[in-house]
């Protein structure tokens, strides 16, 4: 039987690498910057502001989604979208906890 790799690794730093993974492009973070501004948004508004076409701007809200940063609902050809804030701060706690702890070991060099 095969093993993921992936599995060799706390759920924490699994979870925070998949938000890493998440906002790792640039489209992503505007995407959330946008979403953040209005609060909520319809995907139409989101190909508006971004230089983006519409198929996109659809593929980078559905990574967005599956990563839970963003919730969202179907009404007919209308897209509605807002930030998961539960889910990004427990995120941001993560992040902090890390970087944090990197952190304590500052100013230790090896090289």
């Amino acid at each position: 039987m095969a093993i993921n790799k992936k599995d060799i690794f706390n759920k924490e730093e699994q979870e925070i690498a998949a938000f890493a993974k998440a906002i790792a492009h640039p489209a992503r973070v505007a995407i959330l910057k946008v979403l953040a501004e209005r609060n909520e948004c319809i995907c139409g508004d989101i190909v508006e502001v971004l230089p983006l076409a519409q198929s996109t701007v659809s593929q980078h809200l559905k990574e967005l989604k599956d990563a839970g940063l963003i919730k969202g609902t179907i009404d007919g050809p209308r897209s509605c979208y807002c930030i998961n804030w539960e889910i990004l701060a427990s995120l941001l706690e993560q992040f902090n906890a890390l970087f944090g702890t990197l952190q304590l070991n500052q100013g230790k060099t090896c090289c």
